[in-house]
């Protein structure tokens, strides 16, 4: 019987058991560059025993920021990002970087008519001055592969071992999977097929740019959890038209940052943590709120909260898929692999405790203390950065110290 703990090899990579780290915002980066937090967040998850180890949000341009300190990947990062690679390599694991770019979803910064998939009036950039988008169009779809492929060559020069592509949640990308926002009807909108075309094109373009050195990844929406939103059966059809790009693995999550954030999470945000963390960013908080308004009355936590989803999507494809969604303990992870999933992939419960993976392995521990009380989603807005309420806080000062910089 295979073990979670068992070896898997995901295009050129290797990875030492099936554990991956989900990308999750961390907010351990300043000024475009990865901090001392940053390399300590990832460098501790290594240690603790997880194969592949995922920094999230690497935007491939300036104005594809969601946030005003976010990587960005580009030359002037180079030394921070290897600083961090580096001390995950020491450790044993594997390091990823998500490379994305937000599209309409760019809330923490100014930068005037954004690019989707289909113009109008931008929701989500409403309360920053974003009030429009713009659809887009070939020049600008050129440029922006163009942009993948320069950001999954810097992940090259930055040693990683794998790059994920952003495609859900609603970031650019995933604005022409989903239907809540494509309203085109060009070869890019309309069917399933369609509106996954520019996506694919971005995946092979970095695949045939890098994909001998680096494993590509994607991940993607099961589905969008709303009405009028993506459903399983567009995950189907999203995940083969990647299939035939050449995608190396995908890690398959679920939900959109504004209609549906409480599917993505599988329970409700926490309200009273977002309050504490952004009492004095009332834009950020104002969005908080919009996304809570959809959640469901008397929603409650389930473990495996996206297997349903996810199953049919293993049944329609062979490339290798990592399971997301609701992984609390060590039978889940080995329910996963059962299921015939590659890999399984945690974010909370390793914010809670990053040694968890060895202490699974031990014996130490079957099961996850995470409550999924959601409050570390908050800290994503906060000056030291990710963090579980119930672990001592994080050091403020790491997160003011480039990554590369000799203590």
């Amino acid at each position: 019987m295979t073990s979670a703990f068992d070896p898997i090899t995901i295009g050129p990579l290797t990875l030492r058991n099936r554990f991956v780290k989900s990308g999750a915002n961390e907010a351990m980066s300043r000024n475009g560059r990865p901090t001392k937090a940053l390399l300590k967040h990832h460098s501790d998850l290594a240690r603790g025993g997880v194969a592949l180890t995922t920094v999230a949000y690497g935007a491939v341009s300036h104005i594809g920021r969601t946030l005003e300190h976010q990587v960005v990947m580009e030359e002037s990062a180079l030394a921070d990002l290897r600083a961090v690679t580096d001390a995950v390599h020491a450790e044993g694991g594997s390091a990823s970087i998500q490379i994305t770019h937000g599209g309409s979803f760019v809330t923490g910064l100014k930068v005037g008519t954004t690019i989707s998939s289909s113009s109008g009036i931008n929701k989500a950039g409403l309360l920053n001055g974003n009030i429009w988008q713009r659809a887009m169009n070939e020049k600008d779809m050129q440029q922006i592969i163009d942009e993948f492929v320069a950001a999954a060559k810097v992940a090259q020069q930055a040693n990683f071992d794998a790059v994920e592509i952003h495609m859900g949640h609603g970031y650019l990308l995933n604005q022409f999977i989903s239907p809540l926002s494509n309203k085109r009807c060009d070869e890019y909108g309309g069917s399933a097929e369609n509106r996954v075309r520019f996506p694919a094109r971005v995946l092979k373009a970095v695949k045939e740019s890098v994909g001998k050195d680096l494993a590509v990844i994607a991940k993607i929406n099961v589905a969008d959890g709303v009405k009028g939103g993506a459903t399983a059966e567009d995950g189907v059809i999203t995940a083969q038209q990647l299939e035939l790009a050449g995608a190396d693995m995908l890690v398959l999550s679920g939900g959109r940052n504004m209609e549906s954030t409480w599917f993505m999470f599988g329970s409700p945000i926490n309200q009273e943590a977002i309050g504490r963390v952004l009492k004095s960013s009332p834009i950020s908080r104002m969005l908080m709120k919009v996304a809570g308004l959809s959640t469901p009355k008397n929603l409650k936590f389930k473990e495996m909260y996206f297997r349903e989803y996810s199953l049919k999507i293993r049944q329609a494809v062979k490339l290798p898929l990592a399971y997301l969604g609701g992984v609390k303990s060590l039978d889940n992870a080995q329910q996963a692999i059962d299921d015939g999933f590659e890999c399984v992939v945690l974010a909370r419960a390793l914010i809670h405790d990053t040694q968890l993976i060895n202490k699974f392995k031990s014996g130490e521990r079957t099961q996850s203390g995470c409550t999924n009380c959601n409050a570390c989603v908050a800290y994503i807005y906060h000056p030291g950065g990710t963090w579980c309420i119930e672990n001592p806080p994080n050091d403020l000062s790491l997160n003011e110290i480039p990554a590369s910089q000799i203590s």
